[in-house]
């Protein structure tokens, strides 16, 4: 009995020690989602200028051939494709949407596809899907982090652009809906086509003084599409891990509450087999004393019937 209540006591004492971890986790992750959700809303109003900015160049006279090809070709062209996801575990389906959502939409689309994978379990996600891997970005850790894997990614996607190993680049990834849901979203960054030019050459401007570009325009254009797709990468990288850091709070809220069920179906037996052990030791000292006060008087009544017989 001794044995079962001390394996009840580690088990109890694992499982505190395992809710601890989860409830720092579960901390770490919610502090996680207000950082990047901050970051997300910073960068509104920097890609309002920006596009701002793209209106005025391409109201006076939008130009072609800028960072993609402005036409569409008449034939499919080969496909690439970022696919956001997560380094570590304990995010519970949050892989396994965004990756089946890319494959599901790449599949109506023709043409060869090939991928990025942000993250080493999108990695292998995608690994197991049979498609083609371009290569492999760890998920950055900090706000300051995204800065540097989105440079890396624009100089590898205008690599592969330059020697037309893709004709359009598509992002996917999962964006924060509420605090603790998401949903995949694909968005088309390149090329930057004709469509996009007349969008935004009708964005409305603020005042009744439109603005004019002073000193070369390309070179000014150039700028400001590099920072738009700088924009739409950091977005898309800090939606992601807002809703990766959603995903493993909802997954730390239900280990939580299992531990929670866990921890009090493990006291109630630790009470159960401790009160039936102090109920067993009772009922040996309360059989033991019985024993002891009815011995004296059986001693008595053998002596009275020897004096008897005399």
């Amino acid at each position: 009995m001794s044995d079962t209540i001390s394996g009840l006591r580690r088990k109890i004492r694992g499982a505190g020690d395992l809710q601890s971890v989860v409830r720092t986790m579960k901390a770490l992750a919610a502090s996680s989602i207000g950082q990047y959700e901050q970051s997300v809303n910073a960068l509104a109003d920097y890609a309002r200028t920006v596009e701002q900015g793209l209106s005025v160049c391409f109201r006076t006279d939008p130009p072609v051939g800028i960072m993609g090809e402005q036409k569409e070709k008449t034939h499919p062209g080969p496909i690439g494709a970022i696919v956001f996801g997560s380094d570590q575990g304990l995010v519970g389906q949050f892989n396994e949407v965004v990756a089946d959502f890319a494959v599901k939409t790449l599949a109506a689309r023709p043409g060869h596809h090939s991928l990025w994978a942000v993250g080493e379990r999108m990695q292998t996600r995608l690994a197991d899907t049979g498609l083609s891997l371009r290569g492999f970005f760890p998920v950055p850790n900090s706000v300051k982090a995204i800065t540097p894997l989105v440079g890396t990614i624009i100089l590898e996607s205008e690599a592969a652009h330059s020697r037309e190993t893709i004709h359009e680049l598509h992002l996917f990834y999962n964006r924060p809906t509420s605090r603790a849901n998401y949903t995949p979203v694909n968005q088309r960054l390149l090329p930057l086509d004709e469509t996009w030019q007349r969008e935004l050459a009708i964005f409305p401007w603020p005042t009744r003084n439109l603005p004019e570009v002073i000193g070369n325009e390309a070179a000014t254009l150039r700028t400001l599409i590099h920072e738009y797709l700088f924009i739409s990468l950091f977005r898309a990288c800090a939606e992601s891990l807002a809703s990766e850091n959603a995903s493993r709070l909802t997954a730390m809220q239900r280990a939580e509450k299992n531990i929670d069920e866990l921890l009090k179906d493990l006291n109630r037996d630790f009470h159960q087999l401790r009160q039936r052990d102090i109920d067993e030791e009772l009922f040996d000292v309360i059989s033991g004393f019985e024993a002891l006060a009815n011995k004296p008087a059986a001693t008595e009544c053998h002596a009275g019937e020897s004096h008897i017989e005399q």
